[in-house]
């Protein structure tokens, strides 16, 4: 399946039915698994196989999951967890320590943000935040001795920045760590971050990779191509005693981060998707591409009424000639840039609330990336847990408006959007 493009592997992934079992990759709801030779089992303790014995660490459904994500984003293995929060928590503790440090791009996700800047530091993990825009000299002044990884969006959540790979990947390189990089929204269809120099690639596939709104999910995938073995993730190298001085590295190879990333953290913190979450999920891959042409489609036209619109002040949409991410885009997203947009209206924050209430189509919805268009306001919403000028700091102004924008009729949607605009 490795051989055919990315469109059929959507379609059909890394399931192949023998004769007479299910076409669909089926439901297994089940919590344990029967066998008959307690030696087996053993061998399972100690992970000299890989067959599934109790959901909490692996399930057949949501194996399906993991290896089409792996297949698509050309990755070495994948661990599918309950939401986008575990896999950006598991992806740094599974290598970072109390004491460690990690250099992260500014304009994340606000909950990734607190996550990393609250949460993890109370843990003891250090984190530096960088401007994305900062030159290769300013992000490399911000390593310590102590730093362990980088971390960075593809398309950053709401500000639509371009990740520069070239520049973090470099970066990455000199200081001899991997580069962690959030590639929800632009999925694996429109760029894969491995093929730019990514060691570790995350989904919350609660958005694009669903679709339709309907499972929380997270995951990780391995590519498989960065050497743990220099000395600095003595977690990956030295005798883990929990599993009787196994050494991830000599025993997996250029697997041993996603091995341990199931066999320690998922057994430790549970974080574990529903069979049910993973196969509505694989389903909603099926039409991975189909949507995204859509998406991205839709969204450069929404972009364009909006950028001439007399009251709109500003459209933040990589796809547009003028912004300043275009030739990064065309760069690193030449089918698409994505279904995600910004603006600011003129008015300020109060005129946005007010632009909400007279959309008819579009809702306000605390979510992104699924088949229906919908509209909010990042300040106050999913990140109000920053402080002001941490909200500046990551391009978050009082009047944004971000709109994930669905797959309907371009027509209706920006109809809905001109009655808006022309009532407030």
């Amino acid at each position: 399946m490795k051989d055919y493009r990315i469109d059929t592997k959507c379609v059909q992934g890394s399931y192949n039915p023998k004769n007479g079992e299910a076409r669909v990759a089926p439901i297994v709801q089940s919590t344990t698994f029967s066998f008959d030779d307690p030696d087996q089992v053993a061998d399972i303790f100690d992970l000299k196989r890989s067959d599934a014995f109790y959901t909490r660490l692996g399930n057949p459904t949501t194996t399906h999951l993991e290896g089409k994500m792996a297949l698509l984003e050309g990755g070495v293995g994948a661990l599918a967890l309950s939401s986008g929060q575990s896999a950006s928590f598991f992806a740094i503790i599974n290598i970072c320590n109390a004491g460690d440090h990690v250099i992260c791009s500014s304009s994340i996700y606000g909950g990734t943000f607190n996550l990393y800047d609250v949460s993890l530091r109370k843990l003891g993990i250090d984190f530096t935040f960088v401007n994305p825009d900062a030159s290769l000299e300013e992000i490399k002044a911000c390593a310590r001795d102590n730093t362990k990884a980088i971390f960075a969006e593809t398309l950053s959540n709401p500000n639509l920045v371009v990740l520069d790979f070239e520049k973090f990947a470099k970066v990455a390189n000199e200081l001899d760590i991997p580069f962690i990089v959030d590639n929800t929204l632009s999925t694996p269809y429109l760029c894969r971050p491995i093929e730019h120099g990514a060691n570790i690639v995350i989904h919350s596939t609660t958005k694009y990779a669903d679709g339709h709104a309907t499972s929380l999910g997270g995951i990780i995938i391995d590519g498989g191509n960065f050497n743990w073995d220099n000395g600095k993730f003595p977690g990956l190298t030295e005798p883990d005693e929990s599993y009787h001085g196994l050494r991830y590295v000599e025993t997996f190879g250029s697997a041993a981060y996603i091995v341990k990333a199931r066999a320690h953290l998922l057994r430790d913190y549970g974080c574990t998707p529903s069979p049910f979450n993973s196969y509505i999920t694989n389903l909603g891959l099926e039409t991975l591409h189909l949507r995204m042409e859509r998406h991205s489609y839709n969204a450069l036209k929404l972009a364009e009424f909006l950028e001439g619109h007399p009251k709109v002040d500003w459209v933040k949409y990589p796809g547009l000639k003028s912004s300043p991410y275009y030739n990064l885009a065309q760069k690193y997203l030449p089918k698409g840039q994505s279904g995600i947009l910004s603006f600011g209206i003129k008015g300020g924050a109060e005129t946005g609330k007010e632009l909400v209430k007279h959309l008819h189509l579009v809702h306000l919805v605390v979510h992104l990336g699924d088949i229906r268009t919908s509209i909010l306001h990042p300040a106050s919403t999913t990140h109000r847990q920053l402080s002001e000028a941490q909200q500046i700091e990551s391009g978050i102004l009082p009047e944004m408006v971000r709109v994930s924008v669905g797959i309907e009729d371009i027509d209706d949607i920006i109809k809905d959007f001109d009655k808006a605009l022309n009532a407030v």
